[in-house]
């Protein structure tokens, strides 16, 4: 019998609030996706953070390929200035995050729990279509034996007193066979039922994970602010700590502007992508170059310095009908890429040579896209060979084609780039964002949020775009600088012009 219609599937509670940690410089393709993909609204973001409103379910959330971590938040307000308080005080303000206003925390946790409820019930639901499903192609199945046996006994000429027996075995078969799936499905059940029950106010235990940084990294350590907040934590609700294998994990980010206190939604970060064996290129920078290089289906991709493959893995899980190719000079990355396309199932999906990035043996104008982490750092010194390899690459690139590249600052400066001049620094080198941050946190105005954080974002993003100059005839489209850790890197987008401009 076939299923009936369902009504619509249930999601969040209206206006759950979220966000997201990622990369400086990813602010912008994270706020992208959370619009996309989950129609998130009320959008605003701090250095490393996406703030956003969303129906979305779990699974849709999982999507997210920009993001380091996914939170469900609890509160996020202005601090005090460090520098004019005692550490007593301090620690007073942190407890009154909690005791001031438990209701919120207590709303955070009801939308939790009927976040891993409705996962939980998403996932009996298509165990149960997968059950299903099989049962059906076992009938099925059972089918086509019955008539191919009937056939081949009255090919034969066999006596017809011997068909009820067979048809009560195979009946007999069949019911076993059911009898244990539904066995299974119970034990399923069961186990969901245990895991909600475990999430429940009463017997919830928990962790404080806790990051502090600015002037209150000076003034307080991790530990210190984790014991403090779970403390309170403990005394209004009644909560028991447990750092090996807690229910419930809290987030709190301390710095000198604000506070921000949530629930992991997942336990394992998105970033950590469970289809690449070998890690390379942070996923989430490779994913946001390939998302800004145009890919459309049945075009032509190239990698030619792929190495672990990592940009390539990316794109052809996000846009797979296309057609890609990565080269490299090494054979150790080769085989590091050819491992990780096993991993990720896309063995055949992505070819590799081994080839020199400045000796490509393609033909001029015969590839669509071309996106590229160029190496830097101590282990490579192209020096001037930068400028070598992009005429290689603009070569192979056809008239109105995208290159999209990963540059140090160097190569920035090497391909003719003007001189950085008017991004304040402070006085250690590092972008001097925090003060601009503030704005963000909590608007004065939520009507004019999304268009003042799209200004910001484009201000970087042209301030950054103006100190690039045309490679030939590559001309700059877009460029963003984003953060590899300890080190920057800028993705650079151009468009290969013709004679007459474009």
């Amino acid at each position: 019998m076939a299923a009936g219609p369902r009504g619509p599937e249930p999601g969040p509670a209206p206006g759950a609030r979220f966000f997201c940690t990622a990369g400086r410089g990813l602010e912008p393709f994270l706020m992208r996706e959370v619009r996309e993909r989950l129609q998130a609204a009320q959008v605003e973001y701090v250095s490393g953070k996406v703030f956003f409103t969303t129906c979305s379910d779990l699974n849709m959330q999982k999507t997210l390929k920009s993001t380091e971590r996914v939170f469900l938040l609890i509160k996020k307000q202005f601090l005090f200035n460090v520098s004019s308080v005692s550490k007593g005080k301090i620690f007073n303000e942190m407890q009154r995050l909690i005791n001031d206003d438990p209701e919120s925390w207590l709303n955070a946790i009801s939308i939790w729990k009927n976040l891993l409820e409705l996962d939980a019930k998403k996932e009996e639901l298509s165990q149960r279509d997968a059950n299903l499903l099989k049962r059906r192609m076992r009938e099925n199945d059972t089918v086509i034996a019955k008539k191919l046996k009937a056939e081949q006994i009255q090919e034969t000429q066999e006596t017809r007193e011997c068909q009820p027996e067979k048809q009560i075995e195979e009946e007999t078969l069949e019911q076993g066979d059911f009898l244990t799936e539904r066995e299974t499905f119970q034990e399923l059940e069961n186990d969901v039922a245990k895991a909600i029950d475990a999430h429940n106010h009463k017997d919830l235990t928990f962790r404080v994970s806790c990051r502090c940084s600015g002037a209150m990294a000076k003034t307080l350590s991790a530990q210190e602010v984790g014991r403090i907040i779970g403390i309170a934590l403990m005394k209004q609700f009644g909560w028991k700590a447990d750092l090996r294998s807690p229910n419930l994990e809290i987030f709190i980010h301390l710095n000198d502007i604000y506070s921000v206190m949530g629930i992991p939604v997942f336990r394992v970060p998105l970033a950590s992508r469970a289809y690449i064996k070998t890690a390379g290129l942070r996923s989430t920078v490779a994913w946001a170059m390939a998302s800004v290089a145009e890919i459309k289906a049945g075009a032509f991709v190239l990698d030619p310095m792929c190495g672990l493959g990592t940009i390539l893995l990316e794109a052809a899980k996000e846009w797979p009908d296309v057609y890609y190719v990565g080269a490299d000079v090494s054979d150790s990355q080769l085989r590091g890429a050819c491992d990780n396309l096993k991993a990720a199932g896309l063995t055949g999906k992505v070819e590799l040579l081994r080839v020199s990035v400045i000796e490509l043996p393609l033909p001029s104008g015969s590839v669509d896209v071309i996106i590229s982490d160029i190496p830097f750092g101590k282990k490579f010194t192209l020096g001037k060979d930068i400028r070598s390899i992009l005429r290689e690459m603009e070569r192979v690139l056809h008239v109105g084609g995208t290159l999209v590249l990963l540059l140090s600052e160097d190569h920035r400066r090497r391909l003719g780039a003007r001189e950085e001049h008017s991004v304040p620094r402070d006085s250690k080198g590092s972008h001097a964002d925090e003060p601009e941050t503030e704005k963000c946190v909590i608007p004065k105005e939520k009507n004019g949020t999304s268009e003042a954080v799209a200004s910001s974002l484009e201000a970087n993003t042209q301030e950054c775009l103006h100190e690039m100059l045309p490679f030939g005839s590559l001309v700059p489209v877009e460029c963003y600088k984003v953060s590899l850790g300890r080190t920057d890197a800028f993705i650079c987008k151009y468009k290969k012009a013709d004679s007459s401009g474009l």
